[in-house]
């Protein structure tokens, strides 16, 4: 991780540790960077293209206009998408062939924060050279472009051009209309669009399909997104579910890149739960890919003993799907996620995608003639719990030897039928303590005697 970007882009407090400076001057390398040779750029005066799309947060707009002032200014041609997903600006930056693309998103968090993340002309997040170089910028480190001071800005004809891309966005949602093999019109499907980027797509896609839909948290003021809504608090569509009969709920988070449900019962269908359920799906159909699917160190052991009893192999990254997202790169996997609700399904998308994800677990349902709580009854979860540990270093806590030898002596406790693991935040100064053992009151029991040791060894803030 680079001093501003982390895992997932640049991400902080809209006006605090993320500025609308920041951002125009983000635009200003990006507009210049695809022309330069440093990006490996051969053609004389090549006219940079980015696509830009934005989540429903206040502070987005802010952003959406410094970059493309930015861009502008650098003589870049920006194409707006405005208000869509992130898989929808993966798709179309590499459907139509931009130099990149830009999602101004903070995903789950609260409406005060705001992220920049920057895709690759193949959809995928930006590698860590480029970003490296921008960070360079940023910091006013000229030399490191090969440049004696500030980055040329574009004068008369050079100016770039500003496009509405609407139509960009519109074939992102007739693509994922056309994955569908069903008609969707026997079923009742709940959608909570987190008052986020899915709020106009996620109900157009499955009321095209011919759904009955019954949609939650679709009115977006700015200020409510991930309110009490969403992939992240669950618990109002598991009521909502219930209350109205319906056959599947479906939850987004403020960018729709992750995706949890709910079955028919009102249970909660976790990214583990969809991840054995998606895997057991591409296996069936001969797509399963070296028979193995990846998930992360913080999925459940649950999915691992599901996994393993239906002869599915698996490979473990940690958390974060660009680790996910590199190891099915690296060995051609075809499915990977997070608990969280970030599936990857490599055959037709770059990045997680909480739409998509949705509509192949009702194909799934509709394929199988099942209901959602009998695919995914094969994973059983252990109870589970985490504490995060405000820590003066991460690393320090991370890997103190004392810390890690009561780690140890816990896991040799339990035996195999459970465990303790440690992770560093990728965005704040943050340990997370999770156990998993036979019961909950262990698990808790566990984590407060690591936690209460890395507090009284003076790690914590």
């Amino acid at each position: 991780m680079g001093k501003y970007f982390g895992t997932d882009g640049f991400r902080g407090e809209a006006g605090v540790t993320l500025t609308s400076g920041q951002a125009y001057r983000i635009g200003r390398f990006l507009g210049w960077y695809y022309a330069s040779a440093l990006s490996g750029c051969k053609e004389n005066h090549h006219k940079t293209r980015v696509v830009i799309g934005k989540d429903t947060r206040r502070s987005s707009y802010m952003f959406e206009y410094a970059i493309v002032a930015g861009l502008t200014a650098s003589g870049a041609d920006a194409y707006m998408l405005h208000v869509t997903t992130t898989p929808s600006v993966s798709f179309v930056t590499r459907r139509d062939d931009f130099d990149c693309g830009v999602m101004i998103s903070a995903s789950h968090n609260v409406y005060t924060d705001n992220g920049i993340k920057i895709v690759n002309r193949n959809g995928e997040k930006m590698d860590d050279r480029t970003i490296a170089l921008l960070e360079k910028y940023l910091d006013g480190d000229f030399a490191a472009l090969g440049l004696s001071g500030e980055l040329p800005e574009a004068t008369g004809a050079d100016i770039g051009c500003i496009t509405d891309y609407v139509a960009g966005r519109n074939r992102y949602v007739g693509y994922l209309i056309s994955l569908a093999e069903h008609s969707y019109k026997n079923l009742r499907i709940g959608l909570d669009c987190a008052n986020g980027a899915s709020w106009m797509i996620a109900g157009a896609v499955f009321e095209a399909l011919g759904a009955r839909t019954y949609i939650l948290n679709n009115h977006p003021n700015g200020l409510n997104i991930n309110e009490n809504a969403g992939s992240t608090h669950m618990e109002g569509l598991q009521k909502f579910v219930l209350e109205n009969k319906l056959d599947l709920g479906f939850a987004f988070d403020g960018d729709a890149d992750r995706c949890q449900a709910v079955d028919e019962n009102g249970n909660l269908v976790t990214g583990d739960h969809i991840l054995f359920v998606l895997a057991n799906r591409l296996r069936e159909r001969g797509a399963l890919n070296g028979n193995k699917a990846v998930a992360t160190i913080m999925s459940n052991i649950g999915l691992f003993r599901a996994f393993d009893k239906a002869g599915i192999g698996y490979e473990t990254t940690t958390v974060g799907d660009r680790f996910v997202y590199e190891c099915m790169q690296k060995n051609n996997y075809m499915v990977g996620g997070e608990q969280s609700g970030h599936i990857i399904l490599k055959k037709y998308a770059t990045t997680g995608d909480g739409i998509l994800t949705a509509i192949m677990l009702t194909e799934e349902v509709l394929d199988r003639k099942l209901p959602l709580s009998k695919l995914c009854a094969p994973v059983v979860f252990f109870p589970q719990y985490q504490e995060n540990v405000r820590v003066k270093n991460k690393d320090e806590a991370a890997n103190d030897p004392v810390v890690l030898a009561k780690v140890a002596e816990l896991n040799e406790k339990l035996s195999g039928n459970g465990r303790i693991l440690l992770r560093r935040s990728g965005t704040e100064p943050v340990i997370r303590v999770m156990a998993e053992a036979d019961s909950e009151e262990l698990c808790r029991h566990f984590v407060g005697e690591v936690t209460k040791l890395i507090k009284d060894r003076g790690l914590s803030l």
